[in-house]
């Protein structure tokens, strides 16, 4: 491939990803999921010159518990930091910290070109075939439903894609040149090419804790070599390692500081869940003891229940109909070793995330962490497509090459799929920003301005505080005790709203009666000469905690 020829994909793929990200963009008009709106306004807190801080306490698992506190106690602030750049040119707005995303996104689909193109320069592909499949696996990406909904989303998705595809790319073409020349001086020129790698690493660890995976794949590719000497292989693990160190400690410095503990302090409470909703438990904290009790039975349907949703509802349901072929064709094309890292970092990340979080994972652990296992099923889809078509071909005794068939079907099988359901998407964000424009209206008209209430209890607290600008605090799927005791931890706190949608025991508690109820007193909302109002807050309630 000439270098004009390059350029000329890379500006086709990159174009058509750009349109792609800017339109889902326009469809995706609020921070929906929740850690999206987190980001979002912790950058804008940031712009604000407040500090990296947050509005909402969506745990309780991380000290010290204030309101504002200091954001990140689990997650990791790069996608807050490119947020906030648009964000400071073009206002503090969901929309110009879209930006980040879609830029960051766009070249998602450039990096699986450049994957697909090693792939088939070692298989040997003839220069049309290669060509077409490389095109192929950009252009799918940039069309392709997951990658191109969580580009239009800053949170930490599509930048953990970036660098940690960023990370993988190189580490095949360091391992066959320190194959070549195990011990010489050329591996002393391979140096820069490790320094970058560990810059990509430590960037990664501002972005994901899977960064930690990242990592573990270069020492597992590194050892396994054979050839280099054991002072080269420690050579080339210790250069992108002490890199990757330098820029991590910074962080790892804040967290200690901030909150007593350099690591993520909530990564073991995650392990010990037994239901999603333990991520916002009070008074009954996940511990081993709680954990254990459940029984074996009940541990082994946990990780079957997370295999299966990061299976189906992570890879497989939002990519087909390219998840399919290419999960059916991963076992063989899948042993290139172009891809080696790239399935290792897959895998590891799923198999972690399935058995030691497995309940976590069902509310997104492994979801904002597959890009890269999605890259890499888009390019063994059309690597099986093209193996086929060619099988065909020479079968029939085609004289015509019809490799751009396998392309053209993934492409447009990706872009129909994402046509069909983004604007499903899109409209769930719609409805979700009318539901607190409702809340703030009718809230107003019982007497009760958002804006005048001390911390809320909720549901949803991200998006109220991001939202109104009042405190949240997240609703335990506890006893109305617990509510009331975490009330009485932080003065002010009177009313409680409930949306609805991920908790077992609200609001259907206070319904049924028992200790501690007579203290939730209803408020009204949704008027009859507002329609629109009453249906946005369709089961929103709000109570106002009455007792002393």
């Amino acid at each position: 491939m000439t270098r004009r020829e390059m350029l000329l994909s890379v500006a086709l793929v990159f174009g058509v990803a750009l349109v792609a990200r800017v339109v889902a963009a326009s469809i995706v008009v609020f921070p929906k999921p929740e850690d999206t709106a987190y980001y979002v306004a912790v950058a804008a807190n940031m712009l604000e010159g407040r500090g990296m801080v947050s509005d909402a306490l969506w745990s309780y698992q991380t000290p010290p518990l204030e309101i504002p506190r200091a954001a990140f106690e689990v997650w990791l602030p790069l996608p807050t930091i490119l947020a906030a750049l648009p964000m400071a040119a073009f206002g503090s707005t969901f929309a110009a910290a879209q930006v980040s995303s879609i830029l960051v996104g766009a070249i998602v689909p450039v990096l699986a070109w450049r994957l697909a193109a090693d792939v088939a320069e070692e298989r040997g592909l003839a220069p049309g075939r290669a060509r077409t499949l490389a095109l192929g696996a950009g252009l799918t990406a940039a069309v392709y439903l997951p990658l191109l909904l969580h580009s239009a989303l800053p949170d930490s998705t599509m930048p953990f894609a970036a660098l940690a595809l960023g990370a993988c790319l190189p580490m095949t073409r360091l391992a066959r040149a320190a194959a070549r020349e195990p011990s010489g001086p050329r591996l002393r020129r391979l140096d820069y090419r490790l320094v970058g790698l560990g810059g990509l690493l430590g960037l990664a660890a501002w972005t994901r804790n899977e960064a930690a995976w990242l990592a573990l794949v270069w020492v597992v590719i590194v050892w396994s070599m054979r050839g280099p000497t054991p002072s080269a292989k420690a050579a080339m693990i210790a250069i992108p390692g002490v890199v990757a160190f330098a820029l991590f400690v910074p962080w790892a410095v804040r967290d200690w500081i901030v909150f007593g503990n350099p690591l993520p302090g909530q990564a073991l409470a995650n392990a010990l869940s037994i239901r999603g909703s333990d991520v916002f438990a009070w008074s009954e904290e996940p511990t081993l003891a709680r954990y254990l009790a459940v029984g074996p039975a009940a541990l082994v349907d946990m990780r079957v229940q997370g295999i299966l949703h990061n299976l189906l509802n992570v890879l497989v349901l939002p990519g087909a109909p390219v998840s399919v072929l290419g999960l059916a064709a991963l076992p063989w094309f899948g042993r290139s070793a172009a891809l080696r890292p790239v399935i290792l970092v897959a895998g590891l990340t799923f198999l972690v995330t399935s058995l030691l979080f497995p309940v976590a994972t069902t509310w997104g652990t492994f979801l904002h962490a597959a890009g890269p296992a999605h890259v890499l099923l888009i390019v063994t889809a059309l690597l099986g497509l093209d193996a086929a078509i060619a099988r065909v071909g020479a079968a029939r005794g085609w004289t015509r090459p019809v490799a751009w068939l396998g392309a053209t079907l993934t492409v447009a099988g990706a872009t129909l799929f994402s046509a069909a359901l983004l604007p499903s998407f899109g409209g769930g964000s719609r409805d979700t920003a009318a539901r607190y424009v409702a809340l703030a209206s009718e809230m107003a008209a019982a007497g009760l301005p958002l804006r005048s209430l001390g911390p809320v209890i909720t549901d949803y607290p991200i998006w109220l505080s991001e939202t109104s600008g009042v405190p949240g605090l997240a609703l335990p799927d506890e006893s109305p005790a617990s509510v009331l005791d975490l009330a009485a931890a932080f003065p002010g706190t009177r009313t409680l709203i409930i949306h609805g949608g991920q908790h077992t025991l609200w609001p259907d508690v206070i319904d049924a009666g028992g200790p501690g109820t007579e203290c939730f007193d209803e408020v009204s909302l949704g008027t009859p000469a507002d329609r629109a109002q009453a249906a946005a807050l369709e089961g929103t309630r709000v109570f106002r905690l009455v007792c002393p």
